[in-house]
């Protein structure tokens, strides 16, 4: 099934988060040049018209001149964690009450009695989406309040790459380009731990159940800290040796908790990428350990394109993959096996992915479907992915047609018999 773009911004997207039942939010922009691209948060709502998920734009955000480059969710409280440059911006959001959508050019403060020929020249000015998104955001159905601001990245560079708030939302982690990965309890923001964990940007990291965290780094390391000490260091040369070390280096990382011989337990995912183009390309790899004593479980080659974005689906069963040339692809977390792969659905980079929670899913095609994946770039679209159900033969049918084929065999020997 083709993917659907079920959204576009009017700015170039980073990051995605699914926030509630029927709500999302994507941001991005363009930055601090003074380009006339916005940087914002879009908030989204999520309905199933016809069989088929749309998404309208509920409320946007500004961020001024900083880019939204990476977002964290802390559920039960309804607050955003947002990485803009070197800094984490926190955010809390919540529905107003009463609150109605008016028509397009009818939004509160605008100009009812404006000149026909002036209005037209302003439409021609500004796209549909640019138009949406102002008429929302004159008359918002969320309200969003600024919290507190901390500085996470303190390099030359002054970005922050990446942030995440653990299972019960009580520590905040981040990491970016000098290399640091800090903590902090959450919601007092007082600082538990600054590591220097790897030499160069910390590329991604995760929390396990257990609280222990992993991070990628350009430096060719993947470690596993708790408390900020360091428990492990993920060693990629025991699963190929037949590679030159330093050919590949870690790009993302996931704990999932996966069924595994016929038990739920805690896998952590990573993926692996060259660390300079080739002439020829090089494939990219995909690995599961085992999260307890981080000893690798399976690792398959995931095609010649490079990783550019990693999920995990809600109950662990599937992986999304994006690739810095827009495709997308689809994997069992307890095989690794391809089972869905779209090439160059988007023009550019896929910059974040996230599987749709059961409780968002299309209705009306539930039974039909064993995951949805959205999918954000720079080319400013959002996109659905529908892995359709895989049918299998009931085992009342295989009975039944091994008997016909037996009785059929069977009769057709007694006819050659004297």
């Amino acid at each position: 099934m083709a993917p659907v773009e079920i959204y576009r911004a009017p700015f170039p997207l980073y990051s995605l988060r699914f926030l509630e039942p029927g709500l999302i939010v994507v941001a991005g922009g363009g930055g601090a040049a003074r380009t006339g691209i916005k940087n914002a948060l879009h908030f989204l709502r999520l309905e199933c018209i016809g069989g088929h998920l749309s998404a309208s734009l509920l409320h946007c955000h500004d961020t001024g001149l900083r880019a939204v480059m990476n977002l964290a969710l802390a559920r039960p409280v309804r607050v955003l964690a947002v990485g803009m440059d070197g800094y984490c911006q926190l955010l809390s959001y919540q529905e107003v009450e009463g609150a109605q959508t008016l028509p397009s050019g009818q939004a509160k403060g605008s100009k009812q009695q404006e000149k026909p020929g002036r209005h037209k020249r302003r439409q021609a000015k500004m796209d549909e989406n640019h138009m949406a998104s102002e008429n929302k955001d004159e008359t918002p159905l969320l309200e969003v309040k600024s919290q507190e601001s901390i500085q996470t990245d303190f390099s030359s560079e002054n970005l922050q790459k990446v942030v995440r708030f653990n299972s019960d939302c009580t520590i905040l982690a981040t990491g970016g380009v000098d290399g640091y990965l800090r903590t902090w309890k959450y919601p007092s923001l007082k600082p538990l731990c600054e590591v220097l964990a790897h030499h160069g940007e910390i590329e991604d990291l995760d929390f396990a159940p257990d609280n222990k965290v992993v991070t990628a780094g350009r430096d060719f390391a993947c470690s596993v800290w708790q408390h900020g000490i360091l428990v492990a260091g993920l060693d990629w040369s025991h699963v190929r040796p037949d590679i030159p070390s330093k050919t590949y280096r870690f790009q993302g990382c996931r704990f999932a908790r996966v069924e595994d011989s016929n038990e739920v337990m805690t896998r952590l995912f990573t993926v692996h990428i060259p660390h300079r183009r080739e002439r020829h390309p090089l494939p990219c790899f995909l690995t599961k350990w085992d999260a307890n004593n981080f000893l690798p479980l399976l690792n398959v080659a995931c095609g010649n394109e490079v990783i550019s974005a990693l999920a995990v689906s809600e109950v662990g069963t599937y992986l999304g993959l994006g690739t810095i040339t827009g495709s997308v692809a689809i994997h069992i977390a307890f095989s690794l096996q391809r089972v869905y792969y779209v090439r160059e659905t988007h023009g550019i980079v896929v910059t974040e992915l996230g599987f749709l929670p059961s409780s968002t899913s299309q209705k009306s095609q539930k039974k039909h479907l064993d995951a949805e994946l959205l999918s954000v770039s720079l080319d400013s679209r959002c996109k659905l992915h529908v892995l359709p159900t895989r049918t299998l033969m009931p085992i009342w049918l295989v009975l039944l047609c091994c008997a016909l084929c037996f009785l059929g065999v069977a009769f057709g020997m007694k006819g050659l018999l004297p």
